[in-house]
């Protein structure tokens, strides 16, 4: 393990830290896992469902995320057809069980037409028993992609959440960035989904975007305060091999760091709580949490669609991981030419074993500023933390941790270099894993 200190003395943005483990460390899984047998042994009456959606209006120039911009219309048929036989599949191996949250991403959900859209809620409900009004469901969108009969058709199968990537309301900014929207266009979406009533929005906006300021930054912020979001997720820009802006941005002063700091000022001042160093929560109107925290890291995850990925606590599968556009493609063709024996088994992902499991435990807890419960850890591990993992002694000894008999929390100083200390926590054969894979 490379030493804390000597990791803290650079730059805190080294890469995301947000799932463990990485999709970059899964590999083909021989032999394949039946996933009835995956899910035999696990929880199954409160899980989490999620659907992905490979598709966006646009590939924005920071995006590393699995989806294609602006498929020919047969792709995006098929692949809907696709997902449904994946999905009856799937329903078949799980055997009894029942849904506690669910969300839609992708790419961008609401690239879909209305009527597709309502197609998968008729799909969740009719193979899993998901009843939206009945439980928390979020869908992510765009500016672009959030009209009014998309937003209804949401709004009216009781989805409670939306989230949408808006990155920045300069729009020097965003168009430097690959991201070609106005103004205009962004307020309109926020108007409208204010104005259609979906209980909860989220904001996404990301700092250290080509020729940002500190100032320009927080004016997007303050921007973004007017529609008085439930939530905002603020991301660090990262520059990743094959996406828009690989090779493409000069050079300059890094200020993510000053930025960071400016909006955590900003916002705990203005009456919002931080969950962890990306998300900040407003508190309902009696001071309570306006949402559950969404975090498709959760085990008892199940995933459908080309780019999901499903957690159970031994085992995490997917498809493959692309982020070039002929790699997406491939893996997509692969995906739609299955047949649905294939979409019984898992053939990629990774095992977890008792080691791995006890560091995503810890490192799924200690980045929250709620941080790590050692109790809990006890009773699920049967051991101290310190135990397990000696090596987190370091964050108290260098100012970045607090711990209490009970407890063991981040510092704001620690909170901050959550991307550093991320890393630091993997093991070293998901290093390897994830230093070993070539990204197409």
């Amino acid at each position: 393990m490379i030493p804390l200190a000597s990791l803290t003395a650079g730059s805190p943005y080294r890469s995301y830290a947000y799932s463990y483990p990485h999709k970059l460390a899964y590999r083909p899984l021989r032999p394949p896992v039946p996933l009835a047998e995956a899910w035999a042994a696990e929880p199954r009456d409160a899980l989490f469902l999620y659907l992905h959606i490979p598709f966006c209006e646009m590939r924005c120039g920071f995006c590393n995320l699995f989806t294609t911009a602006n498929p020919e219309q047969e792709l995006e048929q098929r692949y809907l057809g696709t997902l449904r036989r994946q999905a009856e599949r799937v329903r078949a191996s799980l055997g009894d069980c029942s849904f506690s949250r669910m969300a839609v991403g992708g790419g961008t959900p609401t690239y879909l037409a209305p009527e597709a859209l309502d197609g998968l809620f008729n799909l969740t409900h009719e193979l899993f028993g998901v009843d939206p009004h009945g439980i928390p469901v979020s869908v992510e969108t765009s500016p672009r992609s959030a009209g009014p009969e998309r937003l209804e058709v949401l709004r009216r199968r009781g989805v409670r959440r939306i989230s949408i990537g808006v990155q920045s309301f300069e729009e020097r900014e965003a168009a430097a960035a690959g991201r070609a929207q106005r103004t205009p266009e962004v307020a309109a979406a926020l108007d409208r989904i204010r104005d259609i009533g979906f209980p909860v929005l989220n904001i996404d906006l990301i700092y250290g975007l080509p020729g940002q300021t500190v100032e320009s930054w927080l004016a997007s912020l303050r921007r973004a305060c007017e529609w008085r979001p439930e939530e905002l997720y603020l991301y660090p820009l990262y520059i990743r091999p094959l996406t828009g802006l690989d090779g493409r941005l000069a050079p300059g002063e890094d200020l993510r760091l000053q930025c960071y700091r400016t909006a955590r000022l900003f916002l705990l001042e203005h009456g919002y709580t931080q969950v962890s160093m990306r998300m900040f929560r407003r508190p309902g109107p009696r001071g309570e949490a306006s949402t559950p925290v969404y975090c498709c890291q959760e085990d008892g995850m199940v995933g459908l669609g080309c780019g999901a990925r499903s957690y159970t606590r031994a085992l995490h599968y997917s498809t493959e991981y692309a982020v070039g556009r002929t790699g997406v493609r491939e893996i997509l063709w692969d995906y739609l030419e299955r047949p649905d024996e294939a979409f019984a088994v898992a053939d990629y992902g990774f095992h977890l074993n008792g080691e791995e499991q006890r560091r995503r435990y810890v490192l799924k807890s200690l980045l929250q500023v709620e941080g790590l419960d050692l109790v809990a850890y006890r009773r699920r591990f049967g051991a101290h933390v310190l135990h397990d993992l000696p090596e987190l002694a370091d964050l108290e000894r260098q100012g970045l941790a607090v711990g209490t008999r009970e407890r063991l929390s981040l510092t704001p100083a620690g909170l901050e270099l959550s991307d550093i200390l991320g890393p630091w926590l993997y093991s070293t054969e998901v290093t390897d894993a994830m230093e070993g894979m070539a990204i197409r």
